[in-house]
Parts: C-alpha cells; sequence; structure tokens
C-alpha cells in the first residue's frame, strides 16, 4: 500500500505520515527533508540558496543516510529549500529515489508536496492536509520556541506565506492536491484527532 500526503509547509503532513506509517506497519519518508538537505549543502557551501548549479550538483550527491533532522529543520533551511525545490534538475534528481521507495514492499507513506500529483499518481489513497496560515505558522513557532530558536511568530508567519506562494506557483511540480485526494483540514484539530481522520480516510479507501 501506498498512501501520498501532501500539503504546505506546517500542516501536520509529517506528523500524520510518521503515525499512520506506524499504524499501518510501512515505512516513511518525509521527501521535504531530501530538499532540505540540499539546501542545507548548498548554503554549508557558502552559496546563495538560488544558486542552480550547486544545488543540482548538491542533489545528485545527496546521501539521505546521513541527515541531521535538528540542523535541517531549522527556519533558514526550510525558507531555502523552497527555493532549491523549484529547479527542474534538482526535482528530477531526487525523482528516481522517491519512486523506488515508494515501490519497494510493503510499500510506504511519503509526505511533500507533489507525491500524489507526481511522485506517487498512483497511490492507493491520497490526502492533501491542510490548515489556515495563522494556525501553521503558531505550530511552526512553538516548535521553534522548543527548540530554544528565537523567532517571532509574526516573522514565522511571513516565511509561511512566502513558502506558500514560492510552492503554488512554480512552474515544476506546483504544490496542490491531486483531482482524487481526500482534503483533510486540520485548522480546529489536535494530533491525535487528525490521526484518526486520516486513517478513517484510508479505512474508506480500502473498503
Amino acid at each position: 500500500m501506498i498512501i501520498a500526503i501532501d500539503g504546505p509547509a506546517a500542516s501536520g503532513k509529517g506528523t500524520l505520515g510518521k503515525r499512520l506509517a506506524a499504524h499501518y506497519g510501512l515505512r516513511h519518508l518525509d521527501t521535504g527533508l531530501l530538499y532540505r538537505a540540499v539546501a542545507h549543502a548548498v548554503l554549508a557551501a557558502g552559496h546563495a540558496a538560488d544558486d542552480r548549479e550547486t544545488a543540482a550538483a548538491a542533489a545528485q550527491a545527496l546521501d539521505p543516510t546521513g541527515f541531521d533532522e535538528a540542523v535541517l529543520k531549522s527556519q533558514a533551511v526550510g525558507e531555502a529549500s523552497s527555493v532549491v525545490s523549484a529547479f527542474p534538475e534538482v526535482r528530477a534528481a531526487l525523482f528516481n529515489f522517491q519512486q523506488e521507495f515508494a515501490a519497494t514492499p510493503p510499500g510506504a507513506v511519503l509526505d511533500g508536496r507533489d507525491i500524489g500529483t507526481v511522485i506517487c499518481p498512483h497511490a492507493d489513497v491520497k490526502i492533501f492536509v491542510t490548515a489556515s496560515p495563522e494556525a501553521r505558522a503558531h505550530r511552526r513557532w512553538l516548535e521553534f520556541s522548543a527548540r530554544g530558536l528565537p523567532t517571532s511568530e509574526a516573522e514565522v508567519l511571513a516565511d509561511i506565506r512566502r513558502r506558500d506562494e514560492r510552492d503554488s506557483g512554480r512552474a515544476v511540480a506546483p504544490l496542490v492536491a491531486a483531482a482524487d485526494a481526500h482534503v483533510l483540514d486540520t485548522t480546529a484539530l489536535d494530533v491525535d484527532a487528525a490521526v484518526a481522520a486520516a486513517i478513517a480516510l484510508v479505512e474508506g479507501r480500502r473498503g
């Protein structure tokens, strides 16, 4: 079984992906980490996020086994990942890895922004997770605060809005719900309620 979860930044898709994978005994891939790793490599090399050639080379040389999530989840890397992910060369370099991951038995849960539309268009279940920009900004701000990263909620909200515009407006694999995706709005849901709603969607599809 392949479950595709898409949605904008801080919508809760990563948490849902992990919980659904654990529930169904499937493997999980947070595809956003792939793009964050590319962005981090570009920044660590002293280049700007919009350095297309460096980003493409970083994507081709990516080693997913050595990820440091704490480093990759910083706000600066998140902002840069939205830039590098718009480059067709970067997306092409990561395309096969994601497809092979999904196709390996017994199946997988992948979360990202183009899973149901590009990476796994024939996924058994597609869920598009969304929430208001304000709710997503508040969640991300709480996450940063818990990790001791100083930032303001207004700054996080501005970043969320910029990323939404970039992700939805890019020419290649824009953020959009697949025609056959179930839309799950988590604005008013806590984690357990969102997971329960997602499981109900999966069971409904399987039934």
